[in-house]
């Protein structure tokens, strides 16, 4: 018999892996077969050269169903591969500013900003404050306000911008349209 050697999790509840001494069995199109001991339920299985499944071990007495385990295991993956593609992951990128950046700089970083929000991802402005610019720090806040109100058309403030040790962070996510 084939059905016994199939590549089973040793969480999956198949043929010789049920360990219950009575099982509801239902047969592969849906019928119930009643209340059978476990040895005979598997005979049954192997009648249909199918495998005897559970599907509800808590039950009582648990329920078992005679299917196609490997055919189930196939489109169970099926299922999940699908469910992943669909699944959407939002990228967070990064910019660091600085408290005494240039007109130039403050610009190119604000366009790379918004083409990226533009793209659907999050951004992170992180502007460090090294040596004694951490006493300046109203200097720091004006630039990363500038740098929100400028990019606003494009993003919306998802973090508030606030100051953990020497850098202050804010995050920015992509309006609705």
């Amino acid at each position: 018999m084939s059905f016994i050697s199939k590549k089973v999790n040793n969480d999956e509840l198949v043929n010789e892996n049920i360990r219950f001494k009575e099982v509801l069995v239902i047969g592969p199109s849906g019928e119930q077969l009643g209340v059978m001991m476990r040895r005979e339920a598997l005979e049954k299985a192997y009648d249909y050269e199918m495998d005897l499944f559970c599907v509800a071990p808590n039950g009582n007495p648990p329920v078992c169903k005679i299917i196609d385990y490997g055919r189930y295991r196939f489109e169970q993956q099926k299922k999940s591969k699908e469910a992943k593609k669909k699944q959407h992951v939002t990228e967070v990128k990064t910019i660091r500013l600085s408290p005494v950046i240039d007109v130039g700089d403050f610009n190119t970083k604000l366009r790379q900003a918004s083409n990226w929000v533009q793209d659907g991802m999050k951004v992170k402005v992180d502007m460090r404050f090294r040596g004694r610019m951490i006493t300046r720090q109203e200097v720091g806040k004006q630039i990363m306000n500038q740098f929100i109100q400028d990019i606003s058309e494009f993003a919306s403030v998802e973090k508030a911008p606030t100051l953990e040790g020497n850098t202050m962070s804010v995050v920015l996510s992509p309006k609705r349209k």
